[in-house]
């Protein structure tokens, strides 16, 4: 299983993070907003962290022929998908928008289901996500969504179908602000040190948000694009 999560995109995919700020906002890091940057933009100074999350996509896809069957099937299907998320433990359903994570539950289930592109089908798609532990790896993190999805009950005619992509989330980036500013600091000292007592360093830029690169399959590497200055005091 080698569908590394965009992880082809390279190390130098980045995903800005100017509206990221709500300490509990759940965020897709390699989403549809990777953009690529030249490593010699990126700063040194980086925390390497764990993603809080691997998602990915599942198409709820009927073709019943019969409007009202087929709907019912869908729905049947859906709170299957729920019940079985909750007794799971491991596992939970979402929504995206703008990419920003949000639970999935049972009073969204009438709005989730749309007229697919094929004829007499209708299709709902949710988001399947775990948790990312420090032990984990990529393909174990993996392989609990793809045998939930597979065990999942489904409802007539209704397939379960996991679209291609795996994505990563982390909730909250700002929260490792000051975790990253003690790390620029202590740069800045040592930096300063390498070039003698009568040295000092000046940072700018501080103000920027945290942003991130995926550094690993289940890893993200989170900075500040700052600038130091050092010159005699």
């Amino acid at each position: 299983m080698r569908k590394h999560i965009a992880f082809a995109a390279g190390l130098a995919a980045l995903l800005f993070s100017a509206t990221a700020n709500a300490e509990n906002e759940e965020i897709v890091v390699t989403g549809s907003r990777i953009v690529d940057y030249e490593s010699a933009s990126i700063p040194n100074t980086v925390l390497v962290k764990r993603a809080d999350f691997l998602i990915t996509r599942v198409r709820v896809v009927c073709d019943t022929r019969d409007p009202g069957a087929r709907i019912n099937e869908l729905k049947t299907t859906l709170r299957n998908m729920i019940r079985a998320a909750h007794s799971n433990g491991k596992i939970s359903l979402a929504v995206t928008k703008d990419d920003i994570v949000s639970p999935f539950d049972e009073t969204m289930i009438e709005r989730a289901i749309q007229p697919d592109n094929k004829v007499e089908t209708s299709v709902a798609y949710v988001i399947v996500k775990t948790p990312v532990t420090k032990d984990d790896t990529f393909d174990g993190a993996a392989a609990r969504i793809e045998k939930f999805v597979k065990a999942t009950p489904i409802s007539g005619r209704t397939e379960i179908l996991r679209e291609a992509r795996w994505d990563l989330t982390i909730v909250g980036p700002e929260q490792y602000r000051a975790a990253l500013l003690k790390l620029i600091v202590d740069d800045a000292k040592q930096t300063a040190t390498a070039f003698g007592p009568e040295y000092g360093s000046s940072v700018e830029g501080l103000q920027h948000p945290v942003e991130w690169y995926q550094s690993g399959p289940l890893d993200l590497s989170l900075f500040i694009r700052y600038a130091l200055h050092t010159a005699p005091h």
